[in-house]
């Protein structure tokens, strides 16, 4: 077997991990194998059981063979975690399915304030690009195709040495300098000649605000995204629009500034794109929140909400969102939560009463039996309650990393910047109002902040006395 002399001096960690479940914010890690790979043969390895600190599910324990009993006395993801970063370290994450395996080991660090950052491929995107046609690229199928026993299957130890031999036979088909460049073809088409690829391949996954670059240094376009890495990934994989296809091309660097706060990117992005006007942006003249919860009053007098897409011909939204599903989620909440009528809500449509009338839950606004005024009055303390409070307040978000926190200043209801504190916040309110760097107050910025205020979508609200 011949690998071309990059891939022999490259180092991956092909890795394969055993769970109590698929949801990566919820469930923990019950065993894991890494095995280090020269792109010639295994130079070292890593293979525990690990104890995730709760119970296995049944069904869980019969696909995998892995018990409570098994793990009682294993060691805690803690108590590996050094040795899980010293045996990746400098080397690419490799994994079937690699995006599974990465986000449960990364979520493991987060909950040990450590950001995990690792290049990675996945040998199920490799394979579908390198062996079209197959009915399914399920590990099981590959390797029965290809001829290679899987021992202990289910087994983080067995699917990753399995892995290991696929992935060999990966880097034997592929005659490229870089094995990476395959699963990244679609993101590399059409690239600005200019534009390193080894930047595409180093973009953070975390929250934060990007810029597209041309050929001279000018901004041509400016995002945000709580994932840089996958948003800029989107962007160079659209092929549906003109202006994408056109926009790659011009792109020669990248930028990005780390935000870790998704709330800290929408304000800082706002801020960017008004100081540099890039001509993506005013071409694409999009807006952060897609939908809106807007009021109007009706000729009998009630005051009706309805929700819409938000454009620059809507008017003032009580509240914005990011897409329909959001607002549809959050309107039937303030129904039920305000006793409102579905049909002046537009959730219900009858030339009668709607469906809570019908059982009792609304006052009967729909068929003229509640008088405007005291249907207004609940309607009313709706729209109040998500105006942005006139207090003097800093909001507190998750920082660029474990040691710090986001700070946003709100001065008598009106935004007057943001900053990054320590983590404990153990200074002074007056520590906190000399971190933050002054930014204009405007419509964009307000509509950002009331509608994470409206969720309480941060950490924590601190009041202070302002002049």
């Amino acid at each position: 077997m011949q690998f071309t002399a990059i891939n022999i001096f490259m180092n991956y960690v092909i890795t394969d991990i055993e769970t109590t479940g698929g949801n990566a914010r919820r469930e923990k890690i019950t065993e894991i194998a890494i095995y280090k790979f020269n792109g010639n043969e295994i130079v070292d390895e890593l293979t525990t059981l690990v104890n995730p600190e709760r119970h296995i599910p049944q069904q869980i324990q019969q696909l995998t063979g892995i018990t409570n009993d098994m793990v009682a006395d294993a060691p805690r993801f803690y108590e590996i975690a050094k040795r899980v970063v010293e045996i990746t370290r400098d080397c690419v994450f490799v994994a079937h399915n690699a995006a599974f395996d990465y986000n449960f080991i990364q979520h493991e660090f987060k909950a040990l304030g450590y950001e995990y950052q690792r290049e990675y491929l996945c040998t199920v995107k490799l394979s579908r690009k390198l062996m079209p046609g197959l009915p399914s690229y399920s590990l099981g199928i590959l390797a029965e195709h290809l001829g290679l026993q899987i021992k202990n299957r289910h087994r983080a130890a067995g699917d990753a040495l399995a892995t290991v031999e696929l992935f060999k036979q990966l880097l034997d088909k592929h005659d490229g300098d870089d094995l990476a460049d395959v699963e990244l073809s679609e993101v590399l088409k059409g690239i600005n000649a200019n534009l390193d690829k080894q930047t595409l391949k180093k973009l953070p996954e975390c929250a934060g605000v990007y810029y597209f670059l041309d050929d001279q240094d000018l901004p041509i376009y400016i995002g945000k995204s709580v994932n840089i890495k996958k948003r800029i990934y989107s962007h160079f994989s659209n092929k549906r629009s003109v202006r994408a296809i056109e926009m790659k091309s011009r792109i020669a660097k990248i930028d990005y500034e780390v935000t870790g706060s998704e709330l800290i990117a929408l304000l800082y992005e706002a801020a960017e794109v008004k100081h540099h006007m890039p001509h993506y942006n005013r071409l694409l003249r999009r807006s952060v929140f897609t939908w809106g919860l807007f009021a109007f009053t009706d000729e009998a007098g009630y005051i009706n909400l309805t929700l819409k897409r938000n454009s620059a011909k809507s008017g003032d939204a009580i509240v914005l969102f990011n897409n329909k599903k959001e607002g549809e989620k959050y309107l039937h909440k303030q129904i039920e939560h305000y006793e409102l009528c579905q049909k002046l809500c537009g959730v219900y449509k009858s030339d009668s009463g709607c469906f809570h009338q019908q059982i009792g839950l609304c006052h009967g606004a729909c068929i003229g039996m509640e008088s405007p005024a005291d249907y207004n009055r609940r309607v009313e303390s709706l729209i109040e309650q998500t105006s942005i409070p006139n207090n003097s307040y800093f909001l507190i978000d998750k920082g660029r990393s474990a040691a710090e926190k986001a700070v946003v200043k709100i001065e008598h209801g009106v935004y007057k910047g943001f900053g990054f504190a320590e983590k404990n916040l153990t200074g002074s309110i007056e520590d906190l109002h000399n971190v933050i760097k002054p930014y204009d107050d405007n419509k964009d910025v307000r509509s950002i902040l009331r509608s994470f205020i409206n969720r309480k979508r941060y950490e924590q609200l601190i009041y202070f006395n302002a002049s």
